[in-house]
């Protein structure tokens, strides 16, 4: 994929620790707000990202949990990248998906529901692959996992499981 200038400005400042920091605690606030009012045509993210508003079950409480996430589509399924912005810990909405796999997801203005499952071996070098080339910030995150390995999630429409 060939980006222009502007945009890799972006995510350079996106992938530093300075724009993690705002991704994870600003943009992570306002873009479930943004996505709802709009339709789901806007929020924080830079253009060119899909955003999700992924709503799950939390693994510990059993309460419905809402959180946007920047997305891509494989065909009909929607591909979710956990970095956590390359924190050592899992984000808590993989450990929402691992315990609770039937989520709904809204985006692009319609809600779907889908059941997701964690990417293996062939799949996952694809998919992280093609994640890592969309935005060059998750090869920076895994770098700063300290050794844990990102996982890629796989939502997949109920209708076709």
């Amino acid at each position: 994929m060939t980006k222009n200038p502007q945009y890799e400005r972006v995510e350079k400042m996106l992938s530093s620790r300075l724009g993690t920091w705002f991704i994870l605690n600003v943009s992570s606030r306002i873009d479930p707000f943004l996505l709802r009012l709009t339709g789901g045509r806007y929020s924080i993210a830079p253009p060119g990202m899909m955003m999700v508003l992924l709503t799950t079950i939390g693994a510990k409480s059993g309460q419905p949990r809402q959180v946007a996430l920047v997305c891509f589509a494989d065909g009909n399924n929607i591909i979710l990248i956990a970095s956590n912005g390359g924190k050592p810990k899992h984000p808590a909405w993989y450990h929402n998906l691992k315990a609770n796999p039937h989520v709904t997801a809204y985006i692009q203005g319609k809600t779907t529901a889908y059941i997701a499952h964690e990417a293996q071996g062939e799949d996952y070098d694809r998919l992280f692959q093609r994640a890592a080339d969309h935005y060059s910030g998750y090869a920076l995150y895994q770098e700063r996992t300290e050794g844990r390995r990102i996982p890629v999630m796989i939502l997949t429409p109920e209708t076709q499981s």
